[in-house]
């Protein structure tokens, strides 16, 4: 049985190919992503563990600029830490954001990983974080040094002046070195700066103090020693650790981020089986239809069902391991490709081995063995059941009557629990409705298919008519042909009707959102330009005081985070310029004036004051943060507005008992509304300062459109896999076809059906087959989008389902133009037939 296995195996080599390739591709991502997240997390904990090598003591503040009640490291606690016993070295640092201007004035780099820090240089002028390859150390306020790849960038040398932006105005330095280092900021395509030690403090915190330190310790002194000794000296909120222990703990962050890239990846690969499952189910029922007679001959000769069972099983292994073999090598090369696209799109990688661990070799080899034999499972028990008795007729096993009636109640019942499912997530709402959306998708997605040789009659049937009226006789076969064999035209449409199942759902979803966030803007939204930092920290008061002076602008109001305490309670509050902010934010009054604001009192949102039971004219008894007292007077009342805190109060009234201003963003309104001209002056008035963001309303509604746009685009990628396999059913499933159908075709060819016509009988069935699964995928779907969005509407105002039919058709052609590539050759080789040979195949 084992020989009959493999001689099966090679007789079919064509016919399993497609198969192959359906298993490869899964085991391709799976063995690829998990051989790249290895080889990523290996070469990133390697490089944290190498940055903390030389490091005993590491202490962490969390000094803070705007807060001058944050406690952080000065210079007295400093070299008493250098004083300690077993202690060899103690350097203090500071960072904040600082971002470097290209020839063209555009920042290097994405803003959040832009950095800055201070060159702390030792006893040997030389600061060990750092290797310099050209130059030296800034040792002169106006002098700064770049890292290696950002001095590229920016096709600086040592000399040269260098425009640089920190959360205050532009300035310009000499760069004094370029250096190489670890970091891992510029590792993700980020930049950083090194300062003069006092002038970083005065950027990043407050002279003479620092934010961190690291400690090294002399030849034979215990890290865990020296970590005590330190602990004593440190402000109430500093936070101390070994060197080890913070290596450790970064390694976990970096667990914990690549999570997010490996289940992304398997995503894809958990696609690929699941829909290369039906493929492969076809094909092993089409061979085993194929051989019903040799099947039949053996159990003739004395081999029991189980014996004819396990060769089928282990024809499925066979292929199952070629595979995965194959699929395990082009997963190497997606994993280095992988690599690689990162290192395009300007993220470091550091240097390291490839990483190919026992357990991805053994998931690989599993996934793909199992998932082919268990796809083969049933065609394995369907060719054990063939009596001996058949192999003195030509007809095929055909399914019971009883076999369908089994099948279609089983799907029938996982259908309605599907349904019920989704409709009760639907209407539940929330995180829990979701969750029970997802379940019940699986339940309808794998009752459906099992239903989709019952739906595939009548669907089919809607379209013959226009088919033989446009195509004649072509027309008419390809109709009869797709519906000759309901389970295998199901299994061949599954593929489609799963991608587009979940791609359909996301769309809707994702157009939804899309038009609800445009709707939130529009509505909420006057001004023409929101300026903000790149980095997202806050802005610096002279940018608003720059804004105002500028050509063509005609109101400015920030957006100033204030915490108040009112009642005991903490409320968030937004300092605004009064007369200012209605022009560049949509306050709808209900009651009072939003003029008062002038006066100095302040306007609240409705719902904050429905929930304390205020109204316009009551005082209100307010503490800052300074814990001063104030009362403050109520004069307006407005609605709720996802652009505005519920708390409206002028900034001049905030001004004495705030440090300095956390202002995340500015709003300004230009006369006439945005233009080049408009754009040009706001960049102009900031100091063509790289670190600022100057946004005009397109780019705000693409900034809180980002993450839905990301997850359809994953979605589309998901779409692409299951086309593949789609295309790869639809060709075995038609060259399987044209074989069984050999003496037919010779027939029809000999009654005068010319090759042409021929060739568009079976172009016409796969399309009419993949435009049957595109119908299913999408009816699905649209359900799915429309339950998802039940469960999200509650949170986001102005929530309206939006059906896509542009892009629905867009699929359905899809659909229809794999059918057309899934049959050129098929179609080819019927056309081929010689049709006297043909009539004599048996």
């Amino acid at each position: 049985m084992f020989r009959t296995a493999l001689r099966n195996v090679l007789a079919h080599k064509a016919r399993l190919l497609m198969t192959i390739l359906a298993v490869m591709l899964g085991v391709a991502f799976v063995s690829g992503t998990l051989v790249f997240t290895d080889t990523l997390g290996n070469a990133l904990r390697n490089q944290s563990a190498k940055s903390y090598d030389d490091i005993a003591v590491a202490v962490t503040t969390y000094a803070d600029q705007r807060d001058e009640k944050s406690r952080a490291i000065d210079a007295a606690t400093l070299e008493k830490i250098r004083g300690l016993d077993g202690v060899a070295g103690a350097t203090g640092r500071v960072d904040g954001f600082a971002g470097v201007a290209d020839p063209d004035g555009k920042l290097i780099g994405n803003g959040w990983s832009n950095s800055g820090s201070n060159f702390a240089p030792g006893k040997g002028g030389k600061d060990t974080a750092y290797t310099f390859t050209d130059g030296r150390g800034p040792t002169e306020p106006g002098s700064i040094a770049l890292d290696r790849d950002t001095a590229k960038k920016g096709e600086y040398k040592v000399g040269d002046t260098v425009r640089v932006a920190t959360n205050g105005p532009v300035k310009e330095y000499t760069l004094s070195g370029v250096f190489t280092t670890q970091d891992g900021a510029v590792n993700a395509g980020g930049s950083l700066v090194l300062f003069d030690t006092p002038v970083a403090q005065k950027l990043f915190l407050r002279p003479g103090e620092f934010k961190d330190v690291s400690v090294t310790a002399k030849p034979g002194a215990s890290d865990r020693k020296l970590l005590a000794a330190v602990k004593p000296l440190l402000p109430e909120d500093a936070e101390a650790k070994t060197g080890q222990a913070r290596s450790d703990e970064q390694a976990e962050e970096i667990e914990k981020g690549l999570s997010g890239i490996n289940w992304v990846l398997l995503s894809f690969a958990g696609v690929a089986l699941f829909v290369g499952v039906f493929l492969i189910a076809n094909t092993f029922t089409m061979l085993v239809a194929q051989r019903t007679k040799e099947l039949a001959l053996m159990r003739a000769v004395g081999a029991s069902r189980r014996q004819v069972k396990r060769s089928v099983l282990l024809e499925a292994a066979v292929v199952g391991l070629i595979a995965s073999v194959v699929g395990f090598a082009l997963g190497l090369g997606l994993a280095v490709g992988l690599r690689s696209a990162m290192s395009l799109f300007g993220a470091k990688i550091p240097a390291g081995p490839l990483v190919v661990a026992p357990v991805t070799v053994i998931a690989a080899f599993t996934v793909g063995v199992l998932i082919t034999v268990l796809a083969a499972w049933l065609p394995a028990r369907r060719a054990a059941k063939i009596p001996p008795v058949a192999a003195m007729s030509s007809a095929h096993a055909v399914a019971t009557v009883k076999s369908l009636v089994v099948r279609n109640t089983i799907g029938g019942i996982i259908t309605l629990l599907g349904t019920a499912g989704i409709l009760g997530g639907a209407a539940k709402g929330g995180t829990d409705g979701r969750l029970l959306v997802g379940g019940g998708t699986f339940l309808a997605l794998i009752g459906v298919i099992i239903l989709i040789p019952l739906l595939s009659r009548p669907v089919i049937a809607l379209v013959r008519p226009p088919l033989r009226r446009l195509f004649g006789v072509s027309g008419k076969l390809a109709a009869q042909n797709a519906v000759r064999n309901p389970r295998r035209t199901g299994a061949t449409a599954s593929a489609l009707a799963i991608g587009l199942t979940l791609v359909t759902g996301i769309s809707v979803l994702g157009v939804t959102l899309g038009r609800a966030v445009d709707k939130v803007t529009t509505d909420n939204i006057k001004a023409d330009y929101m300026i903000s930092m790149a980095s997202g920290d806050a802005l610096d008061e002279s940018a608003l005081t720059a804004l105002e002076k500028a050509d063509g602008v005609t109101a400015v109001s920030p957006q100033q985070a204030v915490w108040l305490t009112i009642g005991g309670q903490g409320v968030s509050a937004s300092g605004v310029t009064p007369g200012d902010v209605q022009q560049v934010l949509a306050v709808d009054t209900v009651a009072g004036s939003l003029g008062t604001l002038e006066k100095g009192q302040i306007a609240v949102a409705e719902k904050t004051a429905k929930s304390h039971g205020w109204k316009p004219g009551d005082t209100v008894a307010v503490t800052y943060d300074d814990k001063k007292k104030e009362t403050l007077k109520v004069g307006a009342l407005y609605k709720d507005n996802e652009f505005l805190s519920p708390v409206l109060v002028p900034r001049d009234t905030v001004a004495p008992h705030e440090g300095k201003a956390d202002i995340r963003e500015i709003w300004v309104k230009t006369e006439g509304g945005a233009s080049a001209a408009h754009e040009q002056a706001l960049v102009d008035a900031l100091g063509d300062n790289p670190g600022m963001s100057v946004m005009d309303r397109q780019d705000i509604r693409n900034m809180f459109g980002g993450g839905v746009n990301l997850a359809m685009n994953i979605m589309y990628g998901l779409l692409g896999m299951a086309l593949i396999i789609a295309v790869l059913g639809v060709v075995n499933t038609l060259a399987m076809s044209v074989f069984e159908r050999q003496q037919e075709i010779g027939m029809l060819r000999a009654i005068g059906l010319d090759r042409r016509r021929v060739k568009r009988m079976i172009r016409l069935e796969a399309v009419v087959i993949s435009l049957f699964g595109a119908v299913i995928g999408i009816g699905l779907g649209l359900f799915l989008g429309w339950a998802i969005g039940q469960t999200v509407s509650a949170s986001i105002p102005q929530y309206v389902l939006v059906v896509p039919w542009g892009r629905i058709a867009l699929f359905l052609l899809l659909a229809g133009l794999v059918g057309v590539l899934a049959s050129l050759w098929p179609a080819r080789s019927a056309a081929k037939l010689n049709m006297l040979t043909a009539i004599k195949t048996e």
